[in-house]
């Protein structure tokens, strides 16, 4: 295998790693490429890849608080014709009207530069952030939410959520991702949530799920006032998560009382429970049955 061929093999194994456990799968890939500078320029895409499709967290520059890395919120390079041009590894935080280079191999942030936002679109933008401050807080422990308006456009704007929870010395991790488009003008709310969980205490089980979203809005939604009707969308948004919440817990109930009961006897052959504090008693009482002819002999 050459070293082209180790690079991608590499680079797959990071784009399937579960929460949090980016770094340990970079870790052992090293192993594969036994060559650190090749390995940082072969799997910088694929890194990249992840960070953005995982909502990856970054400290904003001069800022207490974090901003969401996605494809959402990245700056596009401008032509000297004025047009956007090719994609960069700058993205722009609209709650502190900064953006800033994002590197995906250290995850650290740097080059903090001010932006102006678009003036038509920034009063429901902004509403929608404080409403979606007030969702995290009633129902994330350690959450972060993002909304960016959707370039050329004054309606339309995404809402994206992260939560994610890593508890190494029990041997799993979980990341709850939500995104959401509104469209004022078409009045439509879609979206998407992926909820993934790594389990990998003696064994290696993990959850990926996805639900998609396709909602019309409400008719009290109108661009004003902005304040009513944020809070409105993320009502809609906290009903439709909270269904989903009930559905996976059914579900992984109903498994686990009926569904892994089908795979296996709910009682030995002998149907009779085996009491395990007596375990080490029926093994002896078993070795003195089968001598007990030869103590008869004797």
């Amino acid at each position: 295998m050459d070293s082209a061929e180790r690079i991608q093999v590499a680079s797959k194994f990071l784009l399937q790693a579960p929460p949090g456990e980016i770094n340990d799968v970079l870790n052992d890939v090293r192993n594969i490429i036994s060559d650190d500078d090749q390995l940082q320029e072969g799997v910088l895409p694929a890194l990249r890849e992840y960070n953005l499709a995982q909502f990856m967290t970054a400290d904003v520059p001069g800022h207490q608080h974090q901003s969401i890395v996605s494809d959402a919120d990245r700056v596009l390079n401008t032509g000297e014709d004025g047009e956007e041009g090719e994609e960069t590894d700058r993205f722009w935080d609209p709650r502190s009207r900064t953006s800033f280079r994002f590197d995906h191999l250290s995850l650290e942030t740097s080059d903090p530069q001010p932006v102006e936002p678009d003036e038509e679109s920034e009063p429901f933008r902004m509403a929608l952030e404080q409403s979606s401050l007030t969702y995290l807080a009633a129902h994330f422990h350690d959450g972060v939410a993002s909304v960016f308006p959707v370039a050329g456009s004054t309606s339309r704007f995404i809402i994206q959520i992260v939560a994610n929870k890593y508890n190494p010395s029990n041997f799993w991790s979980g990341r709850w991702r939500s995104e959401y488009t509104v469209d004022l003008d078409e009045r439509q709310l879609q979206g998407k949530i992926l909820v993934n969980v790594h389990y990998y205490e003696q064994g290696n089980v993990q959850l990926s799920t996805t639900h998609t979203i396709a909602l019309p809005l409400p008719p009290a939604i109108t661009p004003s006032p902005a304040s009513s009707s944020a809070s409105k969308i993320f009502a809609v948004i906290e009903a439709e998560e909270g269904k989903y919440q009930d559905a996976l817990n059914d579900a992984y109930t109903e498994m686990g009382e009926k569904t892994f009961k089908g795979l296996r006897r709910a009682l030995p052959m002998t149907r009779s429970k085996l009491d395990w504090d007596r375990v080490l008693g029926y093994k002896l009482g078993a070795e003195l049955t089968s001598n007990k002819g030869v103590f008869g002999v004797a």
